[in-house]
């Protein structure tokens, strides 16, 4: 349906990595050229409105930025890792994604989820039912999609409505850019083989990917999608890779880190742990926000329980040699589509070395 062709993925991410060093847009721009010229396949922009817990931090707007990244890139495709419509009208995301589309001669991808409390305590926008409202605000974007002054649309649910709406501005992409879910519950995934192109989640064991993964494809199976749209998903990975001739030492010192991305129910879940009495996991999704750091030192302490092996899968660190057996494991649960966020000082050097010696193997592998 998107794809000339099935083949294994590889993309950069500006995510918290990004922000978090304070690489100047200028830098941003030059990565970005850096990989579009070494064979990635695409290039994500995170969004947050903020991350106060780094104050050096920069946070930009991921549309404003991909706008900039596509007139200086050919080859890429790019998108957002990931938006969310509760704080702006799905008609606005709609709109935003086809002009990305339009700007990059077709190579736009929404990655979309459901937003989460960081993000919106403190600007008092409500975050109240939201997957509820994901469901409608994709479907919403999907109907704008085809609209046209000869072609209005209407849309009829509990959240957001349509009537005789139209966007003037149609998509290069056919039927429509693709859309790439977040999601990592039941009920979220299921509505991602239901509406979704693709999936991308973060904070994951090769373990935890490939049951996930099976939720989707019965959900697509229930939802009779058509064998282009299954062969054609997108199984996508946001993953953390950490170049370095020590990888023991290097683990050593983001182990804590890692594990507290990881630790959610469906991990607990997957992997046979017990889960952590007295915490209470909705309440920190809905309620953890930058202004209120209790719940994020509840979580680093019961985080620890996770066991060292389990932490370790879900992160590449060391040498090519050494992360190349972490994508294989990732590869086997099912990923096809890579998207990688680089720690570590030489950013641009990372880009090229995994350009160099580990996308090379990978592809390979997948040949077989």
């Amino acid at each position: 349906m998107y794809l000339t062709e099935n083949k294994l993925k590889f993309g950069i991410q500006n995510g918290l990595n990004v922000a978090r060093a304070g690489y100047t847009e200028d830098q941003i721009l030059t990565a970005c050229m850096l990989a579009d010229k070494t064979g990635y396949d695409s290039i994500f922009y995170m969004d947050h409105t903020n991350v106060p817990q780094w104050k050096n931090a920069i946070v930009l707007d991921p549309w404003v930025m991909l706008s900039a990244i596509a007139a200086v890139t050919n080859n890429v495709e790019l998108g957002t890792c990931v938006t969310d419509a509760i704080r702006r009208h799905p008609s606005n995301i709609a709109l935003a994604a086809i002009t990305l589309d339009r700007v990059s001669k077709g190579r736009a991808i929404l990655g979309i989820g459901a937003g989460e409390a960081q993000n919106l305590k403190e600007f008092c926008i409500p975050f109240e039912k939201p997957v509820s409202k994901w469901e409608e605000q994709i479907e919403t974007i999907h109907t704008l999609y085809e609209s046209t002054p000869d072609n209005t649309v209407d849309y009829d649910g509990k959240y957001y409505k349509l009537e005789g709406a139209c966007l003037q501005a149609p998509p290069i992409r056919k039927p429509r850019p693709p859309t790439y879910m977040a999601s990592g519950g039941k009920r979220t995934l299921a509505l991602t083989g239901k509406l979704g192109d693709g999936w991308l989640p973060i904070g994951y064991t090769p373990e935890l990917f490939e049951d996930h993964a099976k939720q989707i494809q019965k959900s697509m199976d229930e939802n009779n999608r058509t064998q282009e749209e299954k062969d054609n998903f997108q199984y996508a990975l946001d993953i953390d890779v950490y170049f370095s001739e020590d990888a023991e030492e290097s683990w050593a010192r983001m182990k804590e880190a890692v594990k507290v991305s990881l630790f959610k129910p469906e991990i607990l879940r997957v992997h046979g742990l017990k889960e952590i009495e007295g915490f209470d996991f909705r309440k920190y999704f809905t309620e953890y926000s930058m202004s209120n750091q209790d719940w994020i030192v509840k979580m680093r302490e019961a985080a620890t329980k996770i066991p060292e092996p389990v932490a370790r899968s879900s992160t590449a660190v060391g040498t090519p040699d050494d992360i190349i057996p972490t994508f294989e494991r990732f590869m086997d649960a099912g990923v096809n589509h890579f998207v990688i966020r680089f720690w570590g000082k030489n950013y641009f050097g990372s880009i090229d070395k995994f350009a160099s010696h580990v996308m090379p193997a990978l592809r390979e592998k997948a040949k077989q």
